[in-house]
């Protein structure tokens, strides 16, 4: 599936413009992190795209989220690795599964510091991602308070990556830059 495809697969399942801007925030990265760990960054970067697919049918309910997604994602003909990132990146709808490769752990952590890199650049007058430094971000890691609903765990395992923190959060910042007017940030 080409990336126009999956784009327009991706807003019939998603209305809500700041959820795909999540979306493609970690398409963003997960293209960056398939380039610095030699992985295919097509399928990444769609991995990325479509993770959340299914957020609105499901409400958002984590026992649910990803098991439609793994349908719709099967249905368009996907290939099952991807299918498997997707389904991995929410452990939580998988008992009894953990995350076993660095595409899934790749795909957790990179969607989810997108968020803490999201919040950390709307505290700043101006909104926006091209004032923000990877040591504000990895500062705010330990404020649990500050974007409390972002998984600092899942962030940290970027390690498993080989990865430390400040690596992956620079890289990913530089990422979602890269498109900062698509984010509106």
């Amino acid at each position: 599936m080409d990336r126009e495809k999956a784009l327009e697969l991706l807003r019939t399942h998603i209305k809500n413009d700041n959820l795909v801007k999540h979306c493609l925030a970690s398409e963003a990265v997960m293209r960056a992190l398939a380039l610095r760990l030699g992985a295919d960054q097509e399928l990444w970067g769609l991995a990325g795209l479509l993770h959340d697919i299914d957020v609105e049918l499901t409400a958002g309910d984590l026992s649910k989220h990803t098991h439609e997604a793994g349908r719709i994602l099967r249905e368009q003909g996907l290939p099952e690795s991807l299918i498997e990132a997707v389904e991995m990146h929410n452990e939580a709808a998988h008992p009894g599964k953990k995350r076993s490769e660095a595409f899934h752990t790749a795909l957790a952590a990179g969607e989810t510091v997108t968020g803490l890199i999201t919040a950390t650049a709307l505290v700043y007058p101006d909104r926006k991602l091209s004032g923000v430094k990877a040591s504000s971000v990895t500062k705010r890691m330990k404020d649990k308070r500050f974007a409390a609903s972002v998984d600092r765990g899942i962030i940290m395992e970027c390690e498993a990556l080989g990865l430390k923190l400040e690596e992956f959060v620079e890289l990913s910042l530089g990422a979602m830059r890269a498109i900062a007017p698509d984010l509106g940030l």
